[in-house]
């Protein structure tokens, strides 16, 4: 799978985090949905990455700049055809690979409680994140999970 930095242009990534919100807003309560439309994804401290294979889109993610040292991963999406094929680990790990090579230190996150979100938050378990306080301008809310992991200098083994 090739990942790639996007502009968010192209049609085929829209419309995939055009179906991520509305999956969002069609599981969680409309205060409980943190996930970014296209507009707010093109913002400078975000950096939003797709990834293809034969020149279809798998999936994507983005890493949004909290401080210096910490950033968020947004906007989290396999495409529907592309599910329990390893897009979701192989993205994943090129954006902590990319956080480390920038020199990050920590990333945190947060996704749902509801069963929708289970096996996101069981591939982010595997990656080492650990449950959390709420971060950031967060609160405390009984549909969100907070996670978070330190990370090191060493990169990860990219598994696609």
């Amino acid at each position: 799978m090739e990942i790639k930095i996007d502009d968010l242009s192209g049609g085929e990534v829209i419309a995939l985090l055009k179906e991520h919100l509305a999956d969002m807003y069609a599981t969680s309560p409309p205060e409980s949905v943190h996930a970014l439309n296209v507009d707010a994804l093109k913002s400078p401290e975000i950096t939003f990455f797709s990834g293809w294979n034969d020149n279809k889109l798998q999936g994507c993610i983005a890493i949004k700049q909290l401080t210096p040292q910490h950033i968020e991963i947004k906007s989290m999406r396999t495409a529907n055809a592309s599910r329990k094929s390893g897009v979701g680990t192989a993205l994943l790990s090129h954006a902590l690979n990319a956080a480390i090579e920038r020199g990050y230190q920590k990333v945190s996150l947060e996704t749902g409680t509801q069963d929708f979100f289970l096996p996101a938050r069981k591939l982010y378990e595997k990656f080492g994140f650990t449950y959390c306080e709420p971060f950031s301008d967060y609160k405390l809310d009984p549909n969100s999970y907070f996670m978070t992991r330190k990370l090191g200098d060493k990169l990860l083994i990219n598994t696609l």
